[in-house]
């Protein structure tokens, strides 16, 4: 998928259940969990930069999102409560992530496990 793709026809933030929730003009409509959205950070931070340096972010499965902003008419940055602000969202990017959220979540969970990290947050004792 090149550029950035159509926007979406809706984009709607459900705070109490940590989704984003995306409908396109074709149909296609996505519901993205805030953990899938924030491991999946387009950002540096997670992408690194360049080929083969991809962060494996581990203890997120509560996080949530605080906000979006509106970036043009081509993008929404997201502003999760553990503060990471980084990334720009692409509509085409969400599209991809919405297409993709299986397999990539899988790869996801196995990465982790591979690293021996999990989805929770350390236990503070």
């Amino acid at each position: 998928m090149s550029g950035t793709g159509p926007a979406p026809t809706e984009v709607r933030l459900r705070r109490a259940e940590k989704l984003l929730e995306i409908t396109f003009a074709d149909g296609a409509r996505f519901a993205l969990p805030a953990e899938y959205l924030r491991v999946e950070s387009p950002s540096a931070e997670v992408q690194g930069h360049g080929p083969g340096q991809r962060k494996y972010v581990s203890g997120r499965r509560h996080v949530g999102i605080m906000r979006l902003e509106p970036v043009g008419h081509y993008a929404v940055r997201i502003v999760f409560d553990d503060l990471h602000d980084s990334g720009i969202f692409t509509w085409a990017y969400l599209r991809q992530l919405g297409e993709e959220q299986a397999e990539r979540w899988a790869s996801y969970e196995a990465q982790l496990a591979a690293r021996g990290l999990s989805r929770d947050p350390p236990s503070r004792h």
